[in-house]
């Protein structure tokens, strides 16, 4: 039995993607199809057809060309872009019985020699007197934007690859020239034929040095010298990927609007007035959909919005450390507190403290609680703790990407802001007047003012780096 039923060869143009199709087609019983899932063409340029099925039979149904592939006699596979149709990617990579080949070339060098191929029109060669060289002009914000594309599309390979549990055989361009290489490769495939030589008909376009090749090479020096190689300034990201939480989403029917809420936000507020604008209380709103029934609302609320609200991250901590970890209402969790103490150190007491009694519970023991939570958060939220990343604390980033899974909210307001953002989104639906927002402060809002120094902020900082980052919140105060 074949190790695979087909293969995809996972590159990008001008990476050797047609020297490597060459010598796959050089092995006994292997048969590489060109850029079957090419938007402008099938297969090739100016080719009708691949294995009997045409262009217009695949861009109705993609499934239908991959099958034939697999039916081919002996081993069939194809070259895929990240600009190529991704209903096939997405049939292929999580398909165990398709083989990966993941071919990559230094970028710049795929740049330069994509900008001279699209100036000259030549983008094979196969005889050298017909060679066709020029200078070309680096751009980079060109550059910029093809190593992004490149960049996304590698890491999502990757990541589907991962998730399923499948490896792949990577190919570097300078991996091409050896036979030895190629060799493996078929032995990865499962075939049985071995290549003596390589191919030879196709030749190495433009092997000057790029210095001769590029106009303005002292310009594109110092851009590169800008470039991040090694994406040194990303903030690292160790929480856990999120689904959304759609059964915590609440609509008013009427107004045809959908909250989405993130933990530890101002929820009661915006509750409170969802039900002033439906007229009922705010337990009567609708709620605990599931992905099916809020799918049929939205279908039945033509014109609806949805929208979620940031709180501030020194806020959010503290609503959560006063929901879960200090009260023992129904939102608080015990275990954990209990590790908090044990293993974290917390003083935290036995018994919830009333926080609105600051003789028994006093502001010092609060803030010196409060801040050590902040460190535990540091901790929790890079992967360090054996406790989990609750949605309650999460950073509001990765809960927003867990949403997106599902649907993006139409508008993502500010809690600072909410009274003049509600209006806007109440007029998005037709609704004139609408009720004034209660204020929206946590019920032990006071104590975090008691409290609040740099020495707060700076912790909350390191512990929420990614939401400071992304949404430019300030000091608290």
């Amino acid at each position: 039995m074949r190790n695979f039923d087909y293969f995809i060869v996972l590159a990008e143009m001008r990476t050797g993607s047609n020297f490597l199709e060459a010598n796959l087609n050089a092995l006994d019983g292997v048969s590489c199809q060109g850029e079957a899932f090419n938007p402008a063409f099938i297969g090739y340029p100016k080719t009708e057809d691949i294995l009997g099925i045409t262009y217009e039979q695949r861009e109705a149904n993609p499934q239908q060309l991959i099958e034939r592939v697999k039916s081919y006699d002996g081993l069939c596979g194809f070259r895929f872009f990240h600009s190529h149709d991704r209903r096939a990617l997405n049939l292929c990579l999580t398909d165990p019985r398709c083989a990966k080949i993941i071919l990559t070339r230094n970028p710049i060098d795929s740049y330069v020699s994509w900008k001279t191929a699209k100036e000259t029109g030549q983008w094979k060669l196969t005889n050298a007197t017909h060679s066709k060289s020029l200078q070309i002009k680096f751009d980079c914000d060109e550059f910029e934007a093809q190593l992004s594309a490149i960049h996304e599309f590698q890491i999502e390979v990757q990541n589907a690859l991962q998730r399923s549990g499948q490896t792949a055989f990577y190919v570097g361009y300078d991996d091409l020239r050896d036979v030895d290489v190629m060799n493996g490769l078929a032995t990865y495939l499962g075939v049985e034929a071995r290549l003596d030589n390589l191919d030879k008909k196709l030749k190495k376009q433009n092997p000057e040095p790029l210095e001769d090749r590029v106009s303005n090479f002292s310009e594109m020096k110092d851009a590169l010298h800008q470039t991040d190689r090694f994406d040194l300034t990303r903030t690292p990201n160790f929480e856990p990927r999120r689904g959304a939480a759609v059964p915590t989403y609440i609509a008013a029917d009427k107004a045809a609007l959908l909250y989405m809420p993130l933990r530890s936000g101002p929820d009661w507020a915006i509750k409170r007035w969802l039900g002033d604008l439906e007229g009922v209380r705010p337990r009567e709103l609708q709620r605990k959909f599931t992905q099916k029934s809020l799918r049929h609302w939205q279908q039945d609320h033509v014109g609806h919005r949805s929208f979620t609200v940031l709180r501030h991250p020194v806020a959010r901590a503290h609503a959560a450390f006063c929901d879960c970890i200090l009260d023992d209402g129904p939102a608080s969790f015990p275990g954990i507190r209990a590790n908090l103490r044990k293993v974290h150190r917390l003083a935290i007491p036995e018994q919830a403290p009333d926080l609105s009694d600051r003789s028994g519970y006093d502001d010092r023991l609060h803030r010196k609680l409060f801040l050590g939570f902040l460190k535990f958060l540091r901790n929790n939220l890079a992967g360090q703790t054996s406790i989990r990343v609750d949605p309650a604390w999460a950073s509001q980033l990765t809960l927003l990407q867990g949403m997106a899974d599902f649907s993006v909210p139409d508008m993502i307001l500010r809690e600072d802001r909410l009274p003049n953002d509600l209006k806007i989104l109440a007029g998005q639906v037709g609704i004139v007047d609408c009720p004034e927002l209660v204020p929206s402060d946590h019920p032990h809002h006071d104590r975090l003012t008691s409290i609040y120094d740099q020495e707060i902020e700076d912790a909350a900082r390191e512990a929420f780096t990614r939401d400071y980052s992304v949404f430019g919140f300030s000091n608290w105060a």
